[in-house]
């Protein structure tokens, strides 16, 4: 319900995607206004059908009770950044039962250099196998597609999940020591049962061994890793003060 308040505006008395570019870009105003609008109906609900079938009978019985509104352009986590994701509306029994999507498009990893080719022949179930493998629990409309429908025409490789999907946190500039001290150590475990359920948890408990030298050379890192964001932040900050890069306030 936040996202429908914040993302949408009612437009012949339905809920539409509004036009924020670059961070929001209907698809309306993607294709020009010159595409018809059943066909691109026509095609996005056909995209749909295919992602439903990666989704168990129970979760494609659920998806079914939904119909398709609206589809736009969205930038969303750094991660994502230089790929292209799109955030699509549907709803259920009125404008007040939405339910949103987030279609990721899913490249090749940068491990295959490395370790071969994946299993998966598609890139998008590659990333839904894994969450789902190291997730105590996962978004129950993780799936994936493979389409051409994506405005250049090439065949690309996407995964699907809800939009905003109840994801938590805490206020990091808020937090009292002691707090902080317990949400590290359940970060910790959380990274730890992922890593335990995806490898081989004899051969990660052998290496990491009953010292502290691990503990150590992990602390060492993240304290590089901070000081290297400060200084890329400084770079930053000077290139938008000498005009090299443009920077919007507020995004």
């Amino acid at each position: 319900m936040r996202a429908l308040v914040k993302l949408t505006e009612e437009v012949d008395g339905e809920p539409r995607f509004i036009s924020d570019p670059p961070l929001i870009v209907p698809l309306r105003e993607l294709s020009g206004g010159e595409d018809d609008p059943v066909e691109l109906e026509s095609q996005i609900r056909m995209t749909i059908r295919r992602y439903g079938r990666t989704l168990p009978h129970d979760l494609r019985a659920l998806l079914e009770g939904f119909r398709s509104v609206d589809l736009a352009r969205k930038v969303v986590g750094v991660g994502s950044v230089g790929t292209r994701c799109w955030v699509l509306l549907l709803l259920g029994r009125d404008q007040h039962d939405p339910l949103f999507l987030q279609i990721n498009e899913a490249e090749a990893s940068v491990l295959e250099p490395l370790l071969g080719r994946s299993r998966f022949a598609n890139h998008g179930r590659r990333v839904v196998e894994g969450q789902r493998l190291m997730q105590a629990a996962s978004d129950i409309f993780l799936g994936w597609i493979r389409t051409k429908e994506t405005l250049d025409g090439e065949l690309r490789d996407f995964y699907v999940r809800q939009f905003w999907d109840w994801k938590s946190s805490v206020d990091i500039e808020t937090i009292l020591p002691r707090g902080l001290d317990v949400y590290a150590v359940a970060c910790g475990w959380t990274l730890a049962r992922a890593h335990a359920r995806s490898g081989d948890r004899i051969a990660i408990a052998a290496y990491l061994g009953k010292s502290d030298s691990f503990d150590r050379a992990i602390a060492a890192f993240a304290a590089a890793y901070a000081d290297l964001n400060e200084r890329d932040h400084e770079a930053l900050v000077e290139a938008v003060r000498a005009g090299r890069v443009t920077a919007t306030e507020g995004v």
